[in-house]
């Protein structure tokens, strides 16, 4: 009978036992996952404002850019205005404030606008035109301003000039313009002179950066 009784109390015991140390497991548990958490917690709110920083201080893909270009243009006798000064060519993938509108140079993307004599009804990519400079070709950007028969007389004559591409420009201050890489001028319509002479000297001129280099198979509407 002691030794029934004995043996129930060493059980008991036992039990006992294993409760305690299983809320002392539980008790750990807890403690890891709060800390656990506040760790996390902590390395969240420290990489938003890492994010936030980087961001306002320009460091973001969709930051603008000003560094492209370093110089000013100068007007020749012949109304062409010459880029003076470094034009960047890095490839990048963000946006780049260019030093002129529209530009005629600078760090752009690595994607270039379809130049084989493609005519845009809308509002190119900068970046991607810029490219297309790079290329050797000539670009035909017009605004609000300009008339509609010049236009269509412009575009006719893009659609059979490989290495030119045309696009609206709201931003420019002139109706009809004209850029390569590094020169551009204004035109007073598509009947100007100027118009010829500028794709003649222009349209995989010696200006460019990299002749012979592809046109086609880049980017469209």
């Amino acid at each position: 009978m002691g030794s029934a009784k004995k043996s129930n109390t060493d059980r008991k015991a036992r039990i006992e036992e294993m409760r305690r140390a299983e809320q002392a497991r539980e008790r750990r548990n807890r403690i890891l996952t709060i800390t656990a958490s506040v760790v996390i917690v902590c390395g969240l709110v420290a990489g938003g404002v890492v994010l936030v920083r980087s961001q306002s201080d320009g460091g973001s893909d969709t930051a603008a850019s000003d560094s492209s270009a370093k110089g000013k243009f100068v007007t020749g006798k012949d109304g062409v205005k010459t880029w003076e000064g470094e034009l960047a060519r890095n490839h990048v993938d963000k946006a780049v404030k260019y030093a002129s509108v529209p530009p005629v140079g600078g760090d752009h993307n690595p994607a270039w606008m379809n130049c084989n004599g493609d005519v845009y009804t809308k509002e190119i990519n900068n970046t991607n035109a810029v490219h297309s400079l790079e290329h050797g070709a000539v670009w035909v950007t017009y605004n609000a301003d300009a008339k509609k028969a010049d236009i269509d007389a412009l575009a006719a004559k893009v659609k059979k000039t490989p290495y030119t591409l045309m696009s609206p420009l709201g931003e420019q201050k002139d109706p009809i313009m004209l850029s390569a890489w590094g020169h551009q001028r204004t035109v007073t319509g598509a009947s100007d002179p100027n118009v010829d002479t500028f794709f003649e000297k222009f349209v995989q001129g010696k200006q460019t950066p990299e002749p012979g280099a592809a046109c086609t198979n880049g980017l469209s509407q």
